[in-house]
């Protein structure tokens, strides 16, 4: 295992590039412990990224398709060479457990190869003969994209803006988060290596960097996963020049327990469970509140708290027994407290779930022991606000309808899940504002990287994965051949 801190750099214009501040990153497990280093560039540092990648746009958007998806699968290549070591890395520097880093690094190859695999179809033009002669729809690149990528998977988070955009003709000026900066640049690095100078650049820093990134002139497009709060500034960095984008935020996903939900099912009540801890409740699109059929609540919550206390286990991300590591940072423990702290004070009963492994740890690192919260209501901010930690409240309705209410009564509609009979919970879902609804499974194990995923309301702008993930880079040229030059109304 890597003990020693290493030390990462931007990368501008296929140029390794080093800067006079340098900011630690520290291991969640053991705050004292540094992994690594990553620069703080300037706001100057990140014009000349854009001005590399706006430069080499303009041959990289005529290169053939062919080229880019060979490049890129030489970059798959390399990934999977190195998956170890990556999963490694990202779990001291971020906190989730080894087979959750591990699983990262396989749903960020996933995608990369869906989208190799794709995206000649994707760009291939359309053609319409009809009345009027002929039309053709091209797909052509947009330019600079501008990529911000969160903490939480952010592996995974930025190649699903990479891959899209650079097999597309675009090219990229990454920025990760400080807060997991080291597996994410160690990857981008690899990519990047495989291609041009220019095409894949990659910087870090504060806010004036993530401003010069969304309001520069050059580039044209902006790829942003994170909080609505911040998307909004992004919106508004961005107006004077009008830019696209696509948006992926916050959720505050339900899931929906119907009366004919069989809380027998110890697999179903499983992946439930994983639903609402894995990655110690730090994922956008996982299951943050519960509500469950009056008829069948009581039992339910019995046999949850079963569910969990059997599958959490608390302790050191490399521990093979572990299934939940520390929260990542010492800010986000202080959010979901002050959540749980609320619903308390408000009367609820916060039940602690699950088994500490190691208690000395358990209070060295930023751990918290997952909860289930009983007795909320829906107005509570534990309910109304996305806690992005590992608790959950379970909330009773009394029918269908009181449950689509419920559910729906949220700024967000990222993923939302429906647990019963399946043709029910089908009439269920097609009724729940989401971009994404799963039946009987939630999460990440109902994600399926063939298909768009995204949210609606306040939850985001555009679609990632799929084919319309592909077309997210891409603007609509359409031109038109007609056999009638001339207007027949107009005097010669």
């Amino acid at each position: 295992m890597m003990t020693e801190p290493i030390e990462i750099h931007a990368m501008i214009n296929g140029e390794t590039y080093k800067t006079e501040e340098n900011k630690p990153r520290e291991n969640p497990t053991h705050p004292d412990e540094i992994v690594g280093y990553a620069p703080v560039n300037t706001k100057e540092e990140t014009i000349q990224a854009i001005d590399a990648a706006h430069e080499t746009f303009k041959t990289w958007r005529r290169s053939e398709i062919s080229e880019r998806v060979e490049r890129m699968r030489n970059a798959i290549e390399k990934l999977k060479e190195e998956t170890p070591n990556l999963a490694e890395l990202l779990s001291r520097e971020h906190g989730k457990p080894l087979y959750d880093a591990e699983g990262e690094v396989t749903i960020s190859i996933m995608w990369m190869e869906y989208a190799c695999d794709n995206v000649e179809d994707v760009l291939k033009d359309q053609v319409e003969d009809h009345d009027n002669g002929r039309t053709l729809i091209a797909r052509d690149a947009i330019g600079v994209v501008s990529a911000i990528s969160p903490w939480n998977y952010p592996i995974s988070l930025s190649t699903i803006k990479i891959a899209p955009a650079l097999l597309t003709g675009n090219t990229m000026v990454l920025k990760p988060s400080p807060m997991a900066p080291l597996a994410v640049s160690k990857c981008t690095e690899m990519i990047a290596n495989e291609f041009p100078a220019g095409v894949l650049n990659m910087v870090h820093g504060e806010a004036d960097v993530g401003v010069e990134l969304t309001s520069n002139p050059k580039v044209a497009k902006i790829a942003f996963t994170g909080g609505t709060e911040t998307a909004k500034s992004i919106m508004k960095s961005a107006a004077d020049t009008i830019k696209q984008m696509t948006l992926e935020l916050g959720g505050n996903d339900a899931a929906i327990i119907l009366d004919d939900f069989d809380v027998h099912d110890e697999e179903a009540m499983r992946r439930l469970v994983i639903s609402n801890f894995l990655t110690a409740g730090q994922i956008c699109m996982i299951a943050k509140r519960i509500y469950v059929a009056k008829s069948i609540y009581e039992e339910f919550v019995e046999k949850y708290i079963e569910a969990a206390n059997k599958w959490i286990r608390v302790g050191d991300p490399f521990g093979d027994e572990v299934t939940i590591g520390p929260v990542n940072n010492k800010n986000q423990i202080e959010h979901v407290q002050s959540l749980i702290d609320d619903a308390k004070e408000k009367g609820a009963e916060v039940i602690k779930l699950g088994e500490i492994l190691d208690s000395d740890l358990f209070e060295e690192g930023y751990y918290m022991q997952p909860s289930v919260v009983l007795g909320a209501s829906q107005d509570d901010p534990i309910v109304q606000k996305e806690q992005f930690g590992p608790t959950v409240p379970i909330l009773p309705f009394e029918d269908d309808e009181h449950a689509l209410q419920l559910a729906n009564d949220s700024i967000y509609g990222l993923t939302s899940s429906v647990w019963g009979e399946e043709t029910h919970a089908l009439e269920i879902a097609k009724r729940i504002q989401a971009g994404t609804t799963m039946i009987n499974t939630a999460a990440v194990q109902g994600l399926d990287v063939r298909f768009p995923f995204g949210g609606v309301k306040q939850s985001g702008i555009g679609r990632e994965y799929g084919k319309e993930g592909l077309l997210a880079y891409t603007e609509t040229h359409v031109i038109n051949l007609p056999d009638e030059l001339d207007l027949p109304y107009i005097p010669k």
